[in-house]
């Protein structure tokens, strides 16, 4: 249900919410994988680990990786990431520009509260030609504390001048959820995001779900005037 406070800033978790990142960091994991040696993982088995960032891919390529040589590996994927697949195939899901232009339409503003660092956000952002659109970018090292801790959302919600109550944050993991809910936002599931069969989104206590990001329209003010998001 939309919320009884009109709002006046939508707030979206950035890989597998915002912006279908999981095909350019596939590509950096297997060129880590192919550098050790090892067979590459299928696309679908990496797919929807890809929000739980860089140590989960790691690991899940190199299960048996332990202390510096996890850590190695760790950093050795996010070079090949930052310096090699950043932004190649990097796109907003579907549905999502269209989005953003109705709520900029509406005289509402936008922003990302990510829990990947700044040292990745903040180019990404600017490749994909968001930097000067979103009205606040909160990585994963902004502030002391990341989600699910709230302090990051209370960040974000400060610098669009809203207040909490006003907010709606979107996101594709529990932790999103978490966050949103400790800081007083309404929340909303991307269930299009890196969601695996492994966990239950329908237990995280959102208000709602989405399986199309137009489907945040109706949760915007008079979005009744602008009509379906083709």
């Amino acid at each position: 249900m939309p919320s009884r406070e009109p709002l006046r800033t939508v707030l979206f978790d950035l890989d597998g919410t915002l912006a279908d990142t999981a095909p350019d960091m596939y590509a950096a994991l297997i060129a880590l994988q192919r550098e050790q040696g090892v067979p590459a993982l299928p696309f679908e088995v990496v797919r929807n680990q890809v929000s739980h960032g860089g140590a989960a891919l790691v690991r899940l390529a190199f299960p048996d990786a332990q202390g510096d040589q996890f850590e190695t590996l760790r950093q050795r994927f996010l070079i090949l990431y930052s310096e090699h697949h950043l932004c190649h195939e990097t796109r907003l899901f579907p549905g999502m520009d269209a989005l953003l232009q109705a709520i900029e339409n509406l005289g509402l503003n936008w922003g990302i509260v990510t829990n990947k660092p700044a040292w990745l956000t903040d180019p990404l952002v600017r490749a994909m030609n968001l930097h000067r659109r979103a009205v606040t970018v909160i990585s994963g090292d902004t502030t002391p504390q990341r989600k699910p801790h709230p302090l990051p959302m209370l960040l974000a919600c400060e610098q669009a001048a809203c207040r909490p109550a006003q907010c709606l944050y979107v996101g594709d993991a529990e932790r999103d959820i978490q966050a949103g809910r400790a800081a007083g936002t309404h929340t909303l599931i991307a269930l299009y995001g890196y969601i695996d069969e492994t966990q239950a989104p329908t237990t995280w206590g959102a208000d709602a779900a989405i399986d199309h990001p137009e489907q945040i329209l109706p949760w915007l003010p008079a979005a009744s005037r602008l009509g379906a998001i083709s």
